[in-house]
């Protein structure tokens, strides 16, 4: 297959019907690293929001076991994708990550933002410094899934269209960034656990680098100065040349998908093994569209439009033992909405 040759299928499909493979195109084929780089600009951009970062530095998540919590929050998302979201498995990760988020009252417009990071970043990211930009199914495809992922979260309005997302997500950014002492904390513990990815020598380089790639908007919010203009425009060249270098590789063979590589889970994952410790002692209930208890999509002619809320789900997570890099699925950023700890 010659380097294009995966764009030229591509504009050939039809995203409504496609876009599950598109999407695993995407991220495990096409753009495996700058779909990941997207999304941890993602990460920090949910900083830059007072009442989301508040509630992760009350946790200390990040402080404690900061690699956890970003390996688990890219693994979640991942594993509902990894076998169609509409699988069985896919719903059963959807349902594990409800559980975690009904501890918290979490206000759906804080839902809606966190979501629109994960399709927006990931976009602006690759048309911004990957080796090429998106073709336009790729980037309905980025619309579509997380549309489906809101869905299965039990959030309401979320967008149809990625120009919806996009201005959802700016809309709501100009509105709500704000300095707060908090946003400072968790951004500075979530910094320090990318900067860990590299050698000792090399990690106050990697936070000039990350911080030379963000919006004043948002160092602003999160209290950070922006870096002198010639780390800015070196940091940018570094990422054009890099982009150069990509575009005369050939294609990634089908055969070779490029999964998650979590630092936590050397030997592999469950379920049961994403989130935190807690997790596991809350039930699990039925996603929106299925029967109270069945844990298999409702009629629709009778399925309550709520989610039901009281009686858990029969059923349990995939027990299954993932190893490391022998996925199916694309890598994808988990979605988090943290807010106001319930009482």
């Amino acid at each position: 297959m010659g380097r294009y040759g995966r764009l030229a299928r591509m504009r050939q499909m039809d995203p409504q019907r496609d876009f599950e493979q598109i999407y695993r195109w995407i991220t495990q084929y096409e753009f495996p690293r700058d779909y990941l780089h997207g999304t941890s600009v993602a990460f920090l951009r949910d900083y830059g929001v007072p009442r989301i970062s508040r509630l992760l530095d009350r946790t200390q998540e990040f402080e404690r076991a900061g690699q956890k919590r970003y390996d688990d929050t890219v693994l979640i998302a991942y594993e509902m994708v990894r076998d169609g979201m509409d699988s069985e498995h896919g719903r059963a990760a959807a349902r594990h990550l409800n559980r975690i988020h009904g501890r918290y009252r979490i206000l759906n417009e804080d839902f809606l933002y966190v979501l629109a990071t994960t399709v927006v970043g990931p976009k602006r990211w690759i048309d911004r410094f990957g080796w090429r930009p998106l073709c336009a199914q790729e980037t309905e495809t980025l619309a579509l899934v997380g549309r489906r992922m809101g869905e299965m979260m039990g959030i309401s309005g979320v967008p149809r269209t990625y120009a919806e997302f996009e201005r959802m997500h700016d809309a709501y950014e100009r509105e709500m960034f704000a300095y707060d002492p908090a946003n400072r904390r968790v951004a500075a513990a979530t910094l320090r656990v990318m900067a860990a990815w590299y050698p000792a020598p090399l990690r106050k380089i990697a936070v000039r680098a990350s911080l030379a790639v963000l919006d004043e908007p948002l160092l602003r919010a999160l209290g950070f100065r922006p870096q002198p203009v010639w780390v800015r425009a070196v940091v940018h060249r570094t990422f054009r040349l890099r982009a150069a270098c990509i575009r005369l590789l050939p294609a990634r063979p089908e055969r070779f998908p490029r999964g998650p590589k979590p630092r936590t889970y050397p030997f592999g994952w469950t379920l049961d093994d994403l989130g935190p410790h807690w997790a596991q002692s809350r039930p699990l209930e039925p996603l929106r569209d299925e029967g109270p208890a069945s844990g298999t999509p409702a009629d629709p002619e009778v399925a309550d439009p709520e989610p039901p809320g009281t009686e858990p789900s029969a059923q349990k997570p995939s027990d299954r033992r993932r190893r490391q890099g022998g996925s199916r699925s694309p890598a994808a950023p988990a979605v988090r909405a943290p807010r106001e700890e319930t009482p």
